[in-house]
């Protein structure tokens, strides 16, 4: 029998992004349900979403923007009651969202209990590569695990993984947070090449001040996580 595969897409203001990304994985047959969570938009990313033809999207639409962990957290309240291996994945891929394929087979072979999407270098500078170096250096230094990817937010976990969690943390040390648990509780993590892109963050005032909450939230988790497995 083969496993129940979820798939799980917190949605905020993706009006543009929404449908290229679901036409691009309802044909994926080993995914057999894609819980879309729009996080209290006001743009069309519901109505949107709902017009993309087939049985295995499920739409959900909070009544305000609370955030992308509790939006994690409402739709794997559903995909829990059915599902065997549950992914995550940003609303804003596009067709290049397609490339989860790539992240299945490492899980359906056993090959490892969580899988992370490793994206192609950014096509324009962002930060500096701080946030980055933190986060690698951070899971490192509690796990003594190299990884690339800890800040992908495109992950599939075997059920038994996320089970270990009450819920998803929030804020934007979550991937980072949640990579160190599941390391030090003896899963095994692999990260796999994708060719998936989304929208980068730039170099102008805004996006310094969303390098600069990154880097406060995984100081914070960090600090949390030395405390938690000391």
């Amino acid at each position: 029998m083969n496993p129940y595969i979820s798939m799980i897409i917190p949605a905020y203001n993706e009006e543009v992004k929404i449908k290229d990304t679901l036409e691009s994985i309802k044909g994926i047959k080993e995914i057999n349900e894609i819980i879309v969570v729009d996080d209290g938009s006001t743009d069309k990313t519901t109505k949107i979403a709902s017009e993309v033809n087939s049985e295995k999207i499920v739409v959900l639409k909070l009544d305000k923007n609370r955030g992308k962990g509790y939006a994690l957290n409402y739709g794997l309240k559903i995909a829990m009651k059915n599902a065997d291996i549950i992914g995550f994945l940003d609303a804003d891929l596009g067709r290049s969202a397609n490339d989860v394929k790539k992240l299945i087979n490492p899980i359906l072979n056993d090959e490892a209990d969580v899988v992370i999407a490793k994206f192609p270098p950014a096509k324009k500078k962002g930060g500096l590569g701080f946030v980055k170096g933190l986060a690698k250096d951070s899971v490192f230094e509690m796990t003594g695990v190299e990884l690339d990817a800890t800040l992908s937010g495109q992950r599939l976990f075997k059920k038994e993984v996320l089970e270990k969690f009450k819920e998803i943390p929030f804020g934007y040390g979550v991937e980072v947070g949640m990579t160190i648990d599941i390391l030090k509780n003896g899963y095994k993590i692999k990260e796999v090449l994708v060719n998936m892109t989304h929208n980068e963050t730039g170099r102008d005032l805004k996006g310094f001040i969303h390098r600069g909450k990154q880097y406060y939230h995984i100081k914070r988790v960090l600090k949390q996580k030395k405390k938690e497995w000391r």
